[in-house]
């Protein structure tokens, strides 16, 4: 293949990565000043997350046995049309109901680009690249999407708020519409026959994976104990997924291979993407939630968010370098140290803190997320392709669903942490002071003596100076409880280390005593002794 159409090929992988990862983070990146453009609550403006997630979560299992089907050129061209028309409708959507419909819509129809953008990055590359800097490099585009998302939205915003943002996810839709049909994907389609059997599988999955998305999205916000209906989605989701389950265990071809799911392997597989990816949420959520609760917007964070995306091409880079099959440990230690020390790093903010103060420890938690995944899903990969080619299926959509699951209940988890222990520290700032403490007199006479020039009303002055003294009691209180987050953070990195470290020691122990009792010789048998011939008698005793 000429270098120029491979990198046109790479280039088509980066658009397509980037519009899905603008996609999914353009609403929650930009809350705030959308709340305004949408005249939405906080909470109403989540639901247009929700609305994206719902379909999107569960949609991966469907597409990939579609695209073995009918063909993946076919599967690509159909797929790009759409995500380019639910752009265009979100361009001349109006009005908070018509925009939830059609955010539902793009959730649907984004579902397959990071599929695509997978593929395009793997096509030109020849077979012995695909597994280190093909997998590396999707990754990282793929993560890209939300540190650029925060970068360019500051400035969308400033020309036409709500209408630029989605102006720009048309353009890169139409980019890729482009460059789809310019450069066909080529790679020959697994043979898969979709049965009816799927259909009904893939109903209640999707019922399952939609509830829990939504109950992930708004739970923090609504709070978990305070709506019925959030137990119900819950337990909702979790019932449609056991149903699921029943019918999957008792079919011959099964969607997915439940029993291979349940294997030791896989489960430890699962369970060490799962926390590793709610702990990445101290990025996520943690850095950004700090700085938007200090009332800092992404224009005021653009440093940070570039040091990210540095970081991030920097982890890509060294993965296509140095990955290789068997060095997934060292990674994955390494990535869970760098995790470790910036969080740690972290956990010493306080109400002075700007964004410049968490390059480092930021950068760090970057290079830890780009470093971790791609040897992960190497892994995965390789022990799918040793049960077998329809193994593939089934650990892809593991993969993917422990992504953006555990993305969403991470982020979930964390911000219902923080909320929690800023009641906490709220309370107990707020008992310490009391009106005849002298310092606490004193900050309110400067306050007043500051106000007195502006506001003749003494009552106002004082009732003002109050709720000054209030907020910086909220504001402190938040980031105590952010610092006990990036604690916990930690604190649960360091566990993941020592389980690995000792998962690590108990198999080369094992290792090491079936390799000496493979060696060693085996004894003979008391029937081989009893005919061997007795041994002749010493020379002193026959003298």
């Amino acid at each position: 293949m000429p270098a120029w159409r491979a990198w046109g090929y790479f280039a088509t992988a980066v658009v397509l990565a980037l519009a899905q990862g603008f996609g999914q983070s353009v609403i929650s990146a930009n809350a705030q000043q959308l709340q305004g453009s949408f005249a939405t609550t906080q909470a109403e403006t989540a639901w247009l997350t929700a609305a994206y997630m719902a379909p999107n979560v569960s949609l991966t299992l469907a597409l990939i046995k579609i695209r073995g089907q009918f063909g993946i050129r076919r599967f690509a061209e159909i797929s790009i049309l759409g995500f380019v028309l639910a752009a265009l409708l979100n361009v001349s959507a109006e009005g908070f109901g018509p925009h939830l419909a059609v955010r539902f819509l793009s959730g649907v129809a984004a579902a397959p680009m990071t599929s695509l953008a997978f593929l395009y990055m793997l096509e030109p590359l020849p077979d012995h690249r695909k597994m280190n800097v093909g997998l590396s490099a999707a990754l990282t585009v793929i993560f890209m999407g939300s540190p650029v998302t925060r970068l360019i939205s500051p400035h969308l915003l400033d020309v036409g708020m709500w209408e630029a943002l989605t102006r720009m996810e048309a353009a890169l839709a139409a980019i890729g519409l482009g460059l789809i049909y310019l450069l066909p994907l080529k790679t020959p389609p697994m043979p898969m026959r979709i049965e009816a059997g799927d259909v009904i599988s893939f109903l209640f999955i999707a019922v399952s994976f939609g509830c829990l998305a939504v109950a992930a999205v708004v739970g923090p916000i609504y709070w978990w104990t305070e709506r019925a209906w959030l137990g119900l989605l819950i337990a909702g989701g979790i019932g449609a997924f056991a149903v699921a389950a029943c019918i999957e265990l008792n079919r011959a071809e099964p969607l997915l291979d439940i029993r291979w799911l349940a294997s030791p392997a896989i489960l430890h597989f699962t369970a060490a993407i799962l926390l590793f990816r709610l702990v990445l949420s101290e990025q996520t959520s943690g850095a950004a939630g700090l700085f938007r609760s200090l009332g800092l917007l992404n224009d005021q964070m653009q440093g940070l968010w570039l040091v990210v995306l540095g970081a991030t091409l920097l982890g890509g880079a060294i993965c296509a370098v140095l990955l290789k099959p068997g060095r997934e440990f060292r990674f994955h230690a390494v990535a869970l140290v760098l995790l470790i020390a910036g969080s740690l790093m972290d956990a010493r903010a306080t109400v002075q803190t700007a964004p410049a103060d968490m390059y480092l420890s930021q950068a760090m938690i970057g290079l830890a997320a780009a470093l971790f995944l791609p040897p992960a899903l190497l892994s995965g990969l390789m022990s799918a392709l040793a049960k077998g080619p329809n193994y593939i299926l089934t650990f892809v959509i593991v993969f993917l669903t422990t992504q953006k699951l555990g993305g969403f209940f991470g982020a979930a988890l964390f911000s219902s942490f923080v909320q929690v222990r800023q009641r906490l520290h709220a309370e107990r700032l707020s008992e310490g002071l009391a009106g005849a403490d002298p310092l606490v007199a004193e900050r309110l006479d400067a306050v007043r003596a500051g106000l007195s020039p502006q506001v003749g009303d003494a009552a106002l002055v004082s009732a003002e100076a109050v709720s000054r003294l209030a907020g910086e009691v909220q504001s402190q209180a938040s980031v105590m409880a952010y610092d006990d987050a990036f604690l916990a953070t930690a604190a649960a990195s360091a566990v993941a280390l020592a389980l690995m470290l000792g998962h690590a020691a108990l198999k080369t122990w094992r290792d090491r005593a079936a390799a000496a009792a493979a060696a060693a010789p085996a004894p003979a048998s008391l029937e081989t002794q009893d005919r061997a011939p007795a041994a002749a008698p010493p020379r002193a005793q026959a003298a």
